[in-house]
């Protein structure tokens, strides 16, 4: 099948609506209830969303050799190797059990990147922010905000009750991907399938300027050690870190390494920007691979690593590279509501967030 060219990358292609400052406002307002609640139970503040992590790593991340024009762009413009430092973590806001199954989220953090910068973007690195699936929960900001607002309503509400209804829906939604119904939805709230996150492919779900072009990102696991861990379960049964314990006992004897790949966008029609719910389905845009991340054998909860990483660092869409420009309303209001998370963390815990040098 012949492939058609990707499209160029132009400022027209993202709709703002006149109401994106409501919608801001309403996911902030949301972010506050969950971080005052989480501040009062914990004694410190956590991110308002992805707050659990399972394991922090450091690596490195070398992009690829003699690719073609369309790929070489922005950071991917020239071979070199980087240091990258990795968070894995769940995405509510407040520290549950491992038992509440829900999508786990894979942050990358790419040190001494050089290039114009982003508007405000601090410091020389580059954050790619990706979760184990290829859309987004809401197919806008505005649809978004209103999830959010049930949320925060449900947070350090009943741990209990969250895990029995989390093997309700994990049952349900079982059943329908038995017949291909699975649903994302469902996983959301609870229903994804517990399984080891270091087997798992993650997706940037929202849309980014790619240099002169427009994509998506993918990771995908591409080691024998990790692809083995693909769709195996974790028993969290009394293990209420039993994915962190995973992540440790598995990273302290495996040299990992996944594809990051890249998916340029073909066809206005079917890959939409401002619908962060449609997949954009590789037969008419494939993933290709532009970089290649590798992790060696380490302890991903090494102390010092989590105080500086997990504690001390921000992880945001905004930070990196001007040809990397986030695209989007989702990606619009996630710049805002980004900070708005750091700031409160870095005022109640009274460690100012800050981007590493290599």
């Amino acid at each position: 099948m012949t492939l058609s060219p990707p499209l160029p990358y132009s400022p027209e292609i993202e709709t703002l609506q006149d109401d994106e400052g409501e919608t801001l406002a309403s996911i902030n307002a949301s972010f506050d209830k969950i971080l005052q609640t989480t501040y009062e139970d914990y004694g410190r503040a956590v991110r308002a969303v992805h707050a659990k992590a399972h394991g922090i790593l450091e690596g490195t991340f070398s992009v690829a050799e003699a690719l073609p024009p369309e790929l070489a762009q922005g950071l991917f413009a020239t071979p070199g190797s980087y240091r990258v430092y990795l968070r894995i973590s769940t995405n509510p806001g407040d520290i549950l059990d491992d038992a509440v199954a829900l999508p786990r989220g894979l942050a990358l953090k790419v040190l001494s990147v050089e290039g114009e910068r982003l508007p405000g973007a601090q410091g020389s690195t580059q954050d790619f922010i990706m979760v184990n699936g290829p859309v987004f929960t809401a197919p806008d900001a505005k649809k978004f905000a209103g999830s959010l607002k049930l949320l925060a309503k449900t947070t350090d509400r009943a741990e209990g009750a969250k895990v029995l209804a989390s093997k309700i829906l994990q049952a349900v939604n079982a059943t329908l991907g038995a017949v291909g119904m699975e649903s994302t939805a469902l996983a959301g709230l609870g229903g994804a399938p517990q399984v080891h996150p270091l087997g798992e492919t993650y997706f940037s779900v929202t849309p980014f300027r790619y240099g002169e072009y427009v994509a998506k990102f993918r990771l995908r696991p591409v080691s024998a050690n990790l692809t083995i861990l693909t769709d195996r379960k974790v028993r969290t049964k009394g293990h209420p870190n039993a994915i962190r314990e995973a992540v440790r006992t598995d990273m302290d004897g495996i040299d990992a390494e996944w594809a990051f790949e890249v998916q340029l966008r073909r066809d206005a029609n079917r890959q939409p920007i401002e619908d962060a719910s449609v997949e954009w389905k590789e037969d008419d845009a494939p993933f290709i691979e532009v970089a290649r991340l590798r992790v060696p054998r380490q302890d991903s909860w090494d102390a010092e690593r989590v105080r500086a990483v997990d504690e001390a660092m921000r992880f945001s869409v905004w930070t990196g590279l001007a040809a990397h420009r986030p695209l989007g309303g989702v990606n619009r209001a996630r710049r805002g509501a980004y900070q708005h998370s750091a700031d409160f963390r870095a005022t109640a815990n009274g460690c100012p967030m800050h981007e590493p040098t290599a």
